[in-house]
C-alpha cells in the first residue's frame, strides 16, 4: 500500500519488462516519462511519474487530471482529455530524438 495515496502497489506491467531491481524500475519509469513528454508536447496534456505513486500522471493545461496505471490506459484517458483520437504510433510521434 502506498502511504502517499493508498493505491495498493502495483504488481508489475509488461510495459516494465528488463527491469530486475527496484532501482531499475524507478529508473526506467523516469525515462518512460520523458518520453511520453516528448510525444505528448503539442496535446495540451502532460505526463508526471514521480517514481512515489503508483501509476502515471496524466495532466491538461486546463488542470485536469488522472492517475492511469500503465501505458495502455494512459493511451484511451489521452483521446478521453483531448477529445480526438490518439494514436501513440502515428508517424508524428515517431522521430529519432524521442
Amino acid at each position: 500500500m502506498c502511504a502517499s495515496c493508498g493505491f495498493p502497489a502495483a504488481p508489475g506491467h509488461w510495459t516494465e519488462a528488463g527491469a530486475a531491481t527496484a532501482p531499475d524500475r524507478i529508473r526506467e519509469r523516469f525515462r518512460r516519462a520523458q518520453i511520453l513528454r516528448r510525444v505528448l508536447k503539442g496535446t495540451g496534456l502532460t505526463v508526471h511519474d514521480g517514481g512515489l505513486v503508483p501509476g502515471i500522471q496524466l495532466s491538461t493545461l486546463t488542470g485536469a487530471q488522472t492517475i492511469v496505471p500503465h501505458l495502455e490506459q494512459l493511451w484511451i484517458e489521452a483521446e478521453r482529455m483531448t477529445g480526438t483520437p490518439f494514436d501513440p504510433l502515428d508517424p508524428k510521434f515517431l522521430t529519432s530524438d524521442v
